[in-house]
């Protein structure tokens, strides 16, 4: 007994066999050999792995020479046998084999009889023998006293054949249905019993998987990873060049966001403009539209959910919808307001929301308010979001409490931070927020509340200005943030670690948005009236 050297697979030699030559299932029937530098892999357990995968892949021959060689057998005779009868509807004589496998439990055992009865029901019920189907139901299912709603809905598919169709059951009486069966049981029945499917490939995609998510630079859409040598991706994966600087603006730029589609950027500035640029499929950003019409400085912009639609909105001013296809204004809300600071739509793209004074109203696209949070009560609203399901409304009101509001049951949530907030985001899947605060501090929070403090994210410059920052690059696994410094700053999302700092702007970084099509492509807004265009190096995508 002991451990092989490294690199190697040792066979259980033929004096370690069972006597005869015989072939088992059994880890009984071996003694402890354990594979690996750290003795972690029983040398059992890999080769039934591995034979296993040589029949799953169709080497039939080699998997049944490695049985006879290693003398370990994928199932036991009393499992093959078990098989075979499910898949000829062998009902009775199933039952029995199933008794007569070791290693279950009762109440596994009784899982894995529920669904064998379960299959021999509807098959009677589809052959049309009811009398047959309710003997089924009543003598041998419901006696086994497990899984009460399936076992009424069981009684409904003979009470009513169309509540059957419904149910979906139509189909199970055919063949196809017993190696659905077989599939369920493999879920049911214990590894020792029948090894879960595809079980190598399954361990070796979550090796692969554990090595991309420790590797703080992975951000290739090409997402297949060699087995030869670990993973580990350089930094040339990270959009750190500048491709391309816009300085169409004449005045300061406060903000951007790119399209959901990412075909399209729009930005906005202290010029009272905001501009739609387009985005090619090489990556080259022109410019698409400008919008006129703001009297005062544009701060914020939000794209429809079909991206058909762009809103503008800031301080002192009114909202303004506009069609990305024209370049028009087609309404204005909000005009009896200091100004619509920030805005946000719902997943229909005919409602949006948007914070102004000591309220947040809800419109739609025809120009009806819907619904507002209102009173005296109701704190100045600085920024706002809506989760992508249309779930919760997310806003920031005062100028240190996050409000989440669960639009259905009307309820609300509050997290308090230490320091004032200047900005949010929240993820493209809903589940966390981003809140920028001026003691130089980015703090991620789990919208559910499950995590208790949030992760942060430190070395950016912020104590003045509003600094927006941002989810983004393959699987989001990045956080970017423009600083006071004139730098853009990038951290791993999972570790929080800072990985890049990138210069290039001669001012104030206000706002930076990353492609959600491309996750090799970020957009930055600077005080000095540009925007820059940032990529990897072409040779190297």
């Amino acid at each position: 007994m002991g451990n092989t050297r490294d690199g190697e697979v040792q066979v259980l030699s033929p004096q370690k066999r069972p006597k005869k030559f015989t072939i088992s299932n059994s880890m009984d029937d071996f003694p402890l050999q354990t594979l690996g530098s750290t003795g972690l892999i029983r040398t059992y357990e890999f080769i039934r792995v591995l034979i296993q995968s040589l029949y799953s892949l169709g080497y039939s021959k080699a998997a049944s020479l490695l049985e006879e060689e290693s003398g370990i057998a994928l199932h036991s005779p009393d499992f093959t046998l078990f098989k075979t009868l499910i898949l000829e509807a062998k009902w009775e004589e199933s039952i029995e084999a199933l008794h007569k496998i070791n290693n279950i439990g009762l109440e596994t055992r009784k899982a894995a009889l529920f669904l064998i009865l379960e299959q021999e029901f509807f098959e009677f019920l589809n052959k049309g023998d009811i009398s047959l189907a309710l003997k089924v139901l009543q003598c041998r299912i419901a006696p086994l006293r497990i899984n009460g709603e399936r076992v009424r809905e069981l009684a409904c598919c003979v009470v009513w054949p169309k509540f059957c169709e419904d149910f979906g059951a139509v189909d199970k009486g055919s063949s196809e249905a017993r190696v659905d069966l077989l599939m369920e049981l493999q879920r049911v029945l214990p590894p020792e019993v029948i090894l879960p499917e595809r079980r190598l490939e399954h361990l070796i995609e979550m090796a692969l998987e554990v090595q991309r998510e420790s590797c703080v630079y992975h951000n290739s859409v090409v997402d297949v990873l060699s087995l030869y040598s670990d993973h580990r991706c350089g930094r040339d994966q990270i959009p750190t060049e500048t491709l391309q600087v816009l300085d169409d603006h004449e005045d300061e730029v406060w903000y951007l966001q790119f399209s959901n589609k990412g075909k399209y950027l729009a930005s906005s500035s202290r010029d009272c403009t905001a501009i739609i640029w387009m985005v090619s499929n090489d990556g080259a950003v022109s410019l698409k539209h400008r919008l006129t019409g703001h009297q005062n400085p544009v701060s914020y912009v939000s794209w429809s959910p079909d991206d058909t639609m762009l809103l503008t909105c800031g301080m002192g001013e009114a909202l303004r919808l506009w069609s990305v296809g024209t370049g028009m204004c087609t309404l204005t809300f909000g005009k009896g307001s200091s100004g619509v600071t920030s805005c946000a739509w719902f997943p229909d793209s005919r409602r949006f929301s948007g914070g102004c004074d000591n309220c947040i109203y809800t419109w739609d696209i025809e120009g009806r308010e819907l619904d507002a949070w209102r009173g005296p009560r109701m704190p100045k609203v600085s920024d706002l979001a809506v989760t992508p399901d249309g779930a919760h409304l997310v806003g920031i009101c005062a100028e240190k409490d996050i409000r989440i509001y669960a639009l259905g049951s009307k309820s609300e949530r509050v997290i308090e931070e230490e320091q004032p907030i200047t900005s949010l985001s929240v993820s493209r899947d809903g589940e966390f927020i981003l809140v920028n605060l001026n003691n130089q501090e980015i703090h991620m929070w789990d919208l559910a509340g499950r995590l208790g403090d949030p992760s942060r994210f430190r070395g950016h410059r912020q104590s003045r200005y509003v600094i927006r920052s941002c989810f983004g690059g393959l699987d989001h696994a990045f956080i970017a943030s423009g600083s006071e410094d004139s730098q853009i700053y990038i951290w791993h999302r999972r570790n929080c670690e800072l990985i890049e700092v990138l210069g290039g702007h001669s001012s104030t970084v206000n706002c930076v948005s990353w492609n959600p099509m491309n996750p090799q492509m970020f957009a930055s807004a600077s005080d000095d009236r540009t925007i820059r265009i940032w990529g990897v190096s072409r040779g190297k995508k």
